[in-house]
């Protein structure tokens, strides 16, 4: 009796202490889960009750399941998929709520928590946003509004400065904003980003320009400032409202550095030609290209290239892109249209006198006048205008002056420019070039054994592609620009004043040696300086939009 008594003990001890500790450890895990699930609907701002809901009842019924089963392994493995699965599924939605920075289970979330909180401070510290006033943006609370915005921008300004963009296009679309960096004159599009992220960066960095936040219609212009490690870099941001939303450009302001003569990619007989018009008596010397081909550096450069001191040099500039030293520069301004012309306003600068005289876009017959008689009056007049090529700039003068022996007489000659990106040195690479380019081209052979593009991309021993430090995978680094010009002599002008077609202009400019825009490039493809598909990209005609009858 005593011994089936022991035996019956024996046996009701079923509860395992190991078992008891696990079914206690999960519990435990479950518990604070679910408060976490409930604070986090809250801040998220989902279903605080559906969600919570849902966690709780996977919890409860998979533990009564759990006591109930037979077998403990089993019911311990209901558990973990009943918790997990709710579980996982409320991450999965609360993470297409929120930013990129603020989700959780992600590989950077995971790799945040073996880092300290103050570390990870410091790193966004050590990127301070200044405002149009000049004051320093404190750092604001965590997980607020303003932290989202600053984190945000944060992430943003530093990816953008790291692959060198000078601006940085947003365009809405319904879910999303699509992003694109300018990096060289060229448009990089990056990954797009949810419309609620970008709405907080907006938002923040709309309070740093001094701009309105909630106005998001009228266009808005604003400046602000970053500051990382004792570097300062000055932004613009510019708003415009559209149907599919708020448009935004940052860009980076740049100051200009004023070239000399012998800096801007000249060719040593393009150099010889302008640095020979500098000892010019008169006349009229025409910098002429297409937007954004750099032909207010060319311009400033032929005004430097006269010593100030020497000669009074002035300037008339609807908004001038620098200060340029010892140089008088009149800025013929927004107010001044009510009560006098461009035209008017360089008449009264051409009439205190000056020996060199600068006129930014000359647009109208007026201007171009005035220009052409002060010319014949003993002055050097540079002029800047808007053209594609060399004969069309001067086709554009002959039509503005009117009288075309007074435009072709006091002509000193005239440039055209555009600019290539570079390619990057330490990456680019060289290869054997297609005969049928050559062919297309006409380039002997025996002349273009190697071209140059940029590098393919290098992986390394884990099959990781790793990206040029130098160009930052682009295969570009920086930019030149390529001219083709004429210089006026008495021969050229008596063949131009007998002829009146462009086409007839334009054979006598190749008579006379000139070479096009493309040959120029063309020189810079040899040398391998530039690729020829950067080449192709920019003299390519734009394509545009087909109207509708």
């Amino acid at each position: 009796m005593p011994d089936l008594l022991l035996t019956t003990i024996e046996y009701s001890n079923y509860i395992s202490p190991f078992k008891f500790v696990i079914f206690l450890v999960l519990f435990f895990f479950w518990l604070p889960l679910l408060t976490w699930v409930y604070e986090d609907t809250k801040a998220v701002g989902t279903r605080v009750v559906f969600w919570t809901s849902i966690v709780l009842a996977a919890g409860v019924v998979s533990i009564l399941l759990w006591l109930l089963l037979p077998m403990f392994i089993i019911g311990m493995l209901v558990f973990i998929i009943a918790v997990g699965a709710t579980s996982l599924s409320y991450v999965m939605h609360r993470n297409s709520r929120v930013m990129d920075y603020d989700r959780v289970l992600t590989a950077e979330h995971i790799k945040s928590l073996f880092s300290k909180d103050s570390d990870k401070e410091d790193a966004l510290k050590d990127f301070v946003f200044i405002t149009a006033n000049d004051n320093e943006v404190p750092f604001p609370e965590a997980r607020t509004p303003d932290f989202f915005g600053y984190k945000a921008a944060h992430d943003l300004f530093l990816d953008a400065t790291w692959r060198r963009a000078d601006s940085i296009l947003f365009l809405p679309t319904q879910q999303e904003y699509n992003i694109t960096y300018f990096v060289d004159g060229a448009a990089l599009k990056q990954p797009a980003m949810p419309r609620e992220q970008m709405d907080f960066c907006f938002r923040f960095l709309k309070h740093v320009a001094d701009l309105d936040p909630d106005e998001k219609r009228k266009p808005q212009k604003g400046k602000f400032e970053i500051r990382q490690e004792d570097v300062s870099t000055e932004w613009e941001m510019m708003t415009a409202g559209s149907t599919a939303g708020e448009q935004i450009q940052l860009k980076r302001v740049t100051r200009l550095d004023i070239s000399k003569l012998a800096d801007i990619s000249l060719t040593p007989v393009q150099l010889e030609q302008l640095n020979n018009i500098r000892d010019a008596n008169q006349g009229v010397f025409i910098v002429a290209g297409s937007p954004r081909s750099g032909v207010t550096t060319t311009f400033y450069a032929l005004i430097r290239s006269h010593d100030p001191f020497m000669y009074n040099v002035n300037t008339l500039e609807r908004e001038p892109t620098a200060e340029l030293l010892n140089v008088t520069q009149n800025i013929y301004a927004l107010s001044d249209s009510g009560t006098t012309t461009f035209a008017k306003k360089l008449q009264a600068v051409v009439r205190m006198g000056p020996d060199v005289v600068g006129v930014a876009d000359c647009q109208d017959a007026e201007t171009a006048k005035i220009c052409a008689k002060a010319a014949r009056d003993s002055k050097i007049i540079y002029l800047t205008m808007n053209a594609e090529n060399v004969v069309q700039a001067f086709g554009k003068w002959l039509k503005l002056v009117g009288d075309r022996d007074l435009a072709v007489d006091n002509l000193l000659g005239v440039s055209n420019q555009r600019i290539l990106r570079k390619l990057c040195s330490e990456c680019k690479e060289a290869y054997e070039p297609n005969k049928e380019i050559l062919r297309k081209f006409n380039i002997p052979a025996d002349k273009a054994k190697v071209f140059y593009r940029p590098g393919k991309v290098q992986y390394d021993k884990h099959g990781k592609p790793s990206t040029c430090e130098h160009c930052q995978g682009t295969g570009f680094f920086g930019r030149m620009c390529v001219f083709e010009s004429i210089i006026m002599n008495d021969s050229l002008k008596r063949a131009i004043k007998q002829v009146s077609s462009l086409s007839d202009i334009n054979t006598q400019f190749r008579r006379a040696k000139m070479l096009y825009l493309q040959e120029q490039a063309l020189l810079k493809v040899l040398d391998g300086t530039t690729s020829i598909n950067e080449m192709v990209r920019i003299f390519s005609p734009s394509k545009k939009p087909k109207q509708k009858k």
